[in-house]
Formats: structure tokens, C-alpha cells, sequence
């Protein structure tokens, strides 16, 4: 039997053990621990990746998208529209800059639906929040036209979609930015909580900036009130090593994608998600290959049976479930659907190929049974 784990976590180290050693003896023996070159550096080279003017290192993902609320003059009274299929993160940064979380369906590819946004919005609607969820890209092009209908905001949480594009357009460059997570089971993945905000707009750039740093700006004077969500430079100097052969981690997800969709596409009990190269209006990046299964929780049994790692995202809670934090829980028919048969498969980049048979076999096997 072979050993499929969901996510290889020694992997991240030992792939790259003597850069990081490295990495870590240089920092040390310049005493560089906050706010130094390798953090500017970094931000500099995620900027240029993003394909944005500016980004900012911020503490972790979740940091990111509430300080980037406030950026963004969301607050109280205020309703932002989110798609239920996210991590809770999502709605708790909505929630405590003072707004309410509105969740709204998702269609076929598991993105935030714009007819669903639509139907949600009210004269307190302030901000839709896409989430460019698994690697993919919603499809901006219906949320802007949404926005500008309205006069909204469009604030992306981008946690799991760095290089991710829609009609050639990356995350972060579409309204008031994207906000990035560096968790390390992210496709660019730190050795700890660490995040990120990439924009086009200025105004955006220079709160984001002083809000993580207690207030203050490059004078050392505190002009506003602010936090400390300052990404360390330790993972600063990591996540750059990393960013510069990050275009070949994509590549690879894209490649175990289409040997997944070449191995499983033809089974009717599986919905795939959208095939790499399907539709040229999207570049995915894979950062989680999420079916629909008939028989879910048997089929998530036989591989755990067989030594393959899966995971139901979320831990099965699509946000509007939660009605413990004030969420009706009905309501958003394909995404309740979709949660009582989705399932992600290994999709890392410390998968073989052998791997990857191994897992598309025993799928075939089951659904052939």
C-alpha cells in the first residue's frame, strides 16, 4: 500500500533544507528580525509577481483582509457580501470592523455567483468580497459590473489565489487589491502565519502600511490609530527565496490537474473542477483540487483505507451553516449541495506521479465496484 498524504508538511523543509539553513544564519547574524530590507525586498518582488504597483507583508491572511476593510472605509452599519464557500476568516474580519457578513451562493466551479450577489444586495450593501477560492478566479468581470451598478467596493480575499487570473488579469488588480494568506499549506507557503496585500490603488497602499504598523509612518510619527500585523523578516526572506521559482510550483499543480482530469474525467460519479487550459478566460493555480462525489464519505474511507490523505474543506461548514454566530443556515441551495459531496484530493507539489495514479486508481476502482 502506498502512503498518499493529504499534505506533505516536512516536505516544505526538506525540499530546500540547505537555502533555508541559509537563509535563517544570515538573518540571524545580521540581526534582522523586523521591518528590514528582506521584507522590502519581498514586497517589491510580490508586487512585480501580482502584476500590481504595490504590496504589503502583513502578519496573516486574516489580518489582511480586515485591515484592508478599514482601508476601504467599511465599517459599522455597513453589509458585505461574501460567498459562503470560504474559511470563516472571511466573515470574522467583516464582522469585527463593524459590518455584517452577507453569504451568497456559488454555481458549477464552486465561485462566488454573481446572480446570487445580486439578489443579496440592499441600500446597506457597501462591499462585495470575492473569494478567488482554490486557486481560481471568480468571475470579475459580472462582480464589476455589479459594483459599479451599485457604487460597491470590490475587496479580494485572495488567500488561496496568488497567480491566479481572470482575462489575463491576476489577483489584487481588479478594484481595492487582493489580500494573500502565506499559510504553509498555501501554494506560496511560509514556516509560519504570514500574509499579504497587493493593489493598484495608492490610497489602498498607504493605510494598509500605516495600519500595520501601530499608526505610524515613515517618520516614525503615529498619525492614526493602527495594529501590529508586521510580517516578520525571517519569513519575509523565505517566501522571497521561495517567489522566485514559484512559477514552476504553478506549472506543476497545473500538470497533477491535468492527469487528474485525464485519469477521472470520464467517471459520471465525479464533478472535476474546471480542466487547466478549458476556458482561456482562466488561469487556475490549483491551490486545492475540490471534487463532487457520489458516495462522499465512503469514498473518503476507501482512500483513507488505502493510505491516501483527502479533506472536506472547511471542515464541512460552508459559513452560512454556522448559525451558532447569527447565520440562518439554509438558504444557498448549490452550495449546501455541493457540501455534502465535496472532497479534496492531494494537490501539492511533493506528489509523484506515481502518486497521482495511485490516487486516480483507487477512485476508479471504487466507483467500478
Amino acid at each position: 500500500m502506498r502512503n498518499v498524504p493529504f499534505f506533505n508538511y516536512p516536505h516544505l523543509f526538506k525540499s530546500h533544507e540547505e537555502d533555508f539553513v541559509r537563509i535563517f544564519k544570515d538573518i540571524g547574524n545580521r540581526g534582522a528580525y523586523i521591518l528590514q530590507k528582506d521584507l522590502r525586498d519581498f514586497e517589491e518582488n510580490l508586487a512585480k509577481f501580482a502584476g500590481t504597483k504595490y504590496a504589503v507583508g502583513l502578519a496573516n491572511g486574516t489580518d489582511a483582509i480586515w485591515i484592508a476593510l478599514m482601508a476601504a472605509g467599511i465599517g459599522q452599519g455597513d453589509e458585505v457580501i461574501f460567498a459562503s464557500h470560504t474559511y470563516i476568516a472571511t466573515a470574522a474580519s467583516i464582522h469585527f470592523v463593524g459590518a455584517k457578513p452577507i453569504a451568497a451562493d456559488c454555481r458549477e466551479d464552486h465561485m462566488l455567483d454573481p446572480k446570487s450577489v445580486r439578489k443579496l444586495i440592499t441600500s446597506k450593501t457597501r462591499a462585495i468580497l470575492p473569494t478567488q477560492v482554490n486557486g481560481r478566479c471568480c468571475d470579475m468581470d459580472e462582480i464589476m459590473k455589479i459594483a459599479r451598478e451599485f457604487d460597491l467596493v470590490v475587496l479580494e480575499d485572495a488567500a488561496q489565489g496568488l497567480g491566479a487570473k481572470f482575462k489575463g488579469n491576476g489577483v489584487g488588480t481588479f478594484d481595492k487589491g487582493g489580500t494573500i494568506s502565506f499559510y504553509p499549506a498555501k501554494n506560496l507557503g511560509s514556516f509560519g502565519d504570514a500574509g499579504g496585500f497587493v493593489t493598484n490603488d495608492k490610497d489602498m497602499y498607504e493605510k494598509v502600511m500605516l495600519y500595520r504598523d501601530h499608526g505610524r509612518n515613515d517618520d516614525g510619527v503615529f498619525v492614526m490609530w493602527g495594529f501590529n500585523s508586521r510580517l516578520d523578516n525571517l519569513q519575509a526572506a523565505i517566501l522571497d527565496f521561495k517567489l522566485s521559482f514559484y512559477s514552476s510550483e504553478i506549472d506543476r499543480r497545473r500538470e497533477i490537474a491535468q492527469m487528474y482530469q485525464d485519469r477521472l474525467g470520464h467517471l459520471p460519479q465525479l464533478h472535476l473542477p474546471p480542466a487547466p487550459n478549458s476556458n482561456p478566460d482562466y488561469f487556475d493555480v490549483y491551490q486545492n483540487y475540490e471534487v463532487e462525489a457520489e458516495r462522499r464519505d465512503e469514498l473518503k474511507q476507501y482512500l483513507k483505507d488505502n493510505g491516501v490523505g483527502t479533506l472536506i474543506q472547511w471542515s464541512g461548514q460552508p459559513v452560512h451553516s454556522i448559525t451558532s454566530l447569527g447565520f440562518s443556515g439554509t438558504g444557498l441551495p448549490y452550495t449546501e449541495r455541493m457540501f455534502e459531496r465535496c472532497l479534496m484530493i492531494p494537490m501539492n507539489t511533493a506528489l509523484t506521479n506515481e502518486d497521482v495514479a495511485y490516487v486516480s486508481d483507487l477512485i476508479i476502482k471504487f466507483y467500478s465496484k
